[in-house]
């Protein structure tokens, strides 16, 4: 086994896999904030001609965020709103209330474009969905995959799961949203960052390869 860092920053670990069954287990602790996501209420957007340069990848359409192809739909969805945080979080209350989560229902093809017809997705379609609107009206946002631990959720709560969330460059920084939430939270553990799942992807095989089983936790870990 080796390990790199790709051009996201990302630290992944590579492997020639076996013939035969393989089992992978990977268990850490990590120290994570203790409050929640921070919230920056009343901030503006930044003008495209103020964005860092090197942000403006993530203002462009990518492989599963077809923001061109959704453009006049956010447009006539958000155009009305006011810009900055307020319009973000316009976006991900509208893919809050308008997809359904249900499992099963999308597939590695699966675009931002598909969640808006089908209205069906998981949390992966809708980050990929409100990334996308936010593209297509001049924010910057990126993809994000991790975990996302069951701190302060009321029970009973959902099998724990991997999460995807996003981030948008408002003012000088990424800020957290979580249009599958919509709420902030505490203690996301960050596994990567991209354009959108196909950068960060859990596992990617080359060869045949059969995927049989998962099973996720993330727990709080008590100060002893």
């Amino acid at each position: 086994m080796d390990e790199y860092v790709d051009l996201y920053g990302n630290v992944v670990k590579r492997l020639v896999m076996p013939v035969g069954a393989l089992v992978l287990t990977y268990n850490a602790i990590c120290l994570v904030p203790d409050e929640l996501d921070p919230e920056g209420a009343g901030l503006g957007q930044v003008p495209v001609e103020q964005i860092p340069g090197e942000l403006l990848h993530y203002t462009l359409p990518s492989r599963y965020c077809l923001s061109d192809e959704l453009m006049s739909t956010a447009w006539d969805l958000f155009g009305q709103t006011e810009p900055g945080w307020a319009r973000v979080q316009a976006i991900c209350d509208w893919v809050h209330d308008n997809i359904r989560f249900q499992h099963g229902t999308s597939d590695p093809t699966t675009t931002a474009a598909d969640v808006f017809r089908s209205r069906t997705g998981v949390c992966r379609d809708f980050a990929h969905l409100a990334v996308s609107f936010c593209r297509a009206m001049n924010f910057p946002a990126r993809y994000v995959f991790g975990y996302l631990p069951d701190i302060d959720v009321p029970l009973p709560h959902e099998p724990m799961d991997f999460a995807a969330w996003m981030e948008v460059w408002l003012g000088d920084r990424w800020w957290t949203f979580d249009p599958r939430n919509n709420a902030r939270r505490v203690g996301r553990v960050l596994i990567g960052r991209g354009r959108d799942a196909l950068d960060v992807a859990m596992m990617t095989t080359f060869g045949p390869a059969a995927f049989r089983s998962m099973t996720v936790w993330a727990d709080l870990a008590e100060a002893a």
